[in-house]
């Protein structure tokens, strides 16, 4: 397809078949898509389908995929993994999937890329979904943005709160369309339910109680052979060195089990962003606060004392926006998981799958002629590659998905801390605590750098 109007000139790529013909006259280093017939993508002609790179196409990647490949304006071109046996499994995922659709027999047209970097410079593809560790979250995302690609980006933004606003600070500057992976904005029971707190239906909001999951620890872990099909040492990238063992990075021999990287500091923070990410962006969405932050912090924690897993267990969290709004996050030892919003009148509380109110007569409220209507957005994936056709923003863009994220990322450093903090959301600074102001971001190991 060809670029839309409003991004830099120099941005700007060919038509899929203009480039076509350029890279049959000068030759290329990498394996071009066949051209096969409009039937097998649906109604949408070839000249308009949104061409895709699929960077990480593991236990979320390959459901991300999945999802891409369900959709007939996108045609994915090229995958991406660090595991060649994953990756190889994505390329014959999509071949199969568009060769059932053609009558023309065989489809052969993705290329598969072990370096993000490759798959990012190539000028026929329009957008990457990136499904990677947390750790190798803002890098490729960075590298797309300045590549002139529209992104999809698997929640949280980022592994640090200056990554995060690197990452913010460049999609806007390049004038990229922008999604991150908080689907639950796209699910009418979490719209409803932050409707009514914005509107007032609850009364004045006074606080929000979120709940949600921990990780176990383990053992300590025997050093292991890496796996030929695995390049660990790109898969480390901007983190420590450290040697491999299984559970530091995936299962082998699955593609669905959960992975022990989430369990590891170096390379994500816990369920704190990984299912924190999604319920704090919905307490600010209700809130009416997702382009800032609380005003003040506080948290503790279990954390393992030995072995290889040592994210936070069972947690309690405080946060205060400037609002006076109180946000509690705790375990699910302690509360429910889902969003409750309190109100001097009554409370809505949502969770994935069902709603609930008191008094129940909340629930049939209708939102009248000006109130305040969210955004709708009715299936997330498509509603990204929606905004790439219209230039329009998406339903999660990304300064509000670094927010989400950075209040994520400061409850995180409030636990290990374990005393209250100050925050300016406007500068995104603790107040008077070097120690905090240490925490937000990390020192890359060479050659990696923002």
């Amino acid at each position: 397809m060809t670029r839309f109007m409003g991004h830099p000139s120099a941005m700007r790529t060919l038509s899929r078949r203009d480039f076509l013909r350029t890279a049959a006259a000068v030759g290329t280093g990498f394996a071009l898509p066949t051209i096969v017939p409009a039937s097998v993508f649906g109604a949408a002609a070839p000249s308009e389908r949104i061409t895709v790179g699929c960077i990480g196409v593991g236990r979320m990647g390959n459901g991300d995929l999945g999802e891409a490949l369900g959709l007939p304006q996108v045609q994915v071109v090229a995958v991406c993994d660090l595991d060649a046996k994953r990756a190889q499994m994505a390329r014959k995922r999509v071949e199969s999937t568009y060769a059932k659709r053609s009558s023309g027999g065989e489809y052969k047209g993705c290329a598969v890329y072990g370096d993000f970097r490759e798959l990012a410079a190539r000028s026929d593809i329009d957008a990457v979904q990136i499904s990677t560790p947390d750790h190798w979250h803002a890098l490729p995302a960075l590298e797309a943005a300045r590549n002139g690609k529209d992104i999809f980006l698997q929640k949280p933004c980022s592994l640090t709160i200056q990554e995060g606003r690197v990452v913010s600070d460049t999609v806007r500057r390049f004038n990229r369309v922008f999604q991150i992976g908080s689907q639950q904005r796209s699910d009418k029971l979490f719209r409803q339910a932050c409707e009514l707190v914005r509107n007032g239906r609850a009364g004045k909001l006074q606080r929000i109680i979120i709940g949600f999951g921990t990780d176990p620890g383990c053992d300590p872990q025997p050093t292991m052979p890496v796996p030929e099909n695995l390049n660990y040492e790109m898969w480390l990238g901007p983190v420590s060195w450290a040697p491999y063992t299984e559970e530091r990075v995936h299962p082998q021999n699955s593609l669905n089990a959960r992975p022990g990287w989430l369990r590891i500091s170096d390379y994500g923070a816990g369920m704190i962003t990984g299912w924190g990410s999604h319920h704090l962006d919905i307490a600010h969405w209700g809130m009416g606060t997702e382009y800032t932050g609380p005003v003040d912090v506080q948290g503790q924690a279990e954390f393992p004392k030995d072995g290889l897993w040592d994210v936070h267990g069972t947690f309690h969290i405080e946060y205060t926006y400037a609002n006076g709004v109180k946000m509690i996050c705790e375990d699910e030892k302690k509360v429910k998981n889902g969003i409750r919003f309190e109100g001097d009148k009554g409370w809505v509380f949502v969770t994935r799958g069902a709603i609930d109110a008191e008094p129940k007569s909340l629930l049939q409220e209708t939102i009248g002629a000006g109130e305040t209507k969210l955004y709708v957005s009715n299936h997330h994936k498509a509603n990204f590659y929606e905004c790439i056709k219209s230039r329009a923003q998406t339903i999660a863009p990304v300064e509000v998905a670094h927010r989400s994220c950075s209040a994520c990322l400061l409850g995180d450093i409030a636990m290990h801390l374990g005393r209250k903090l100050r925050w300016d959301p406007g500068q995104e600074q603790f107040l008077n605590d070097a120690q905090a102001n240490g925490m937000l971001s990390r020192t890359m190991r060479a050659p990696w750098k923002l």
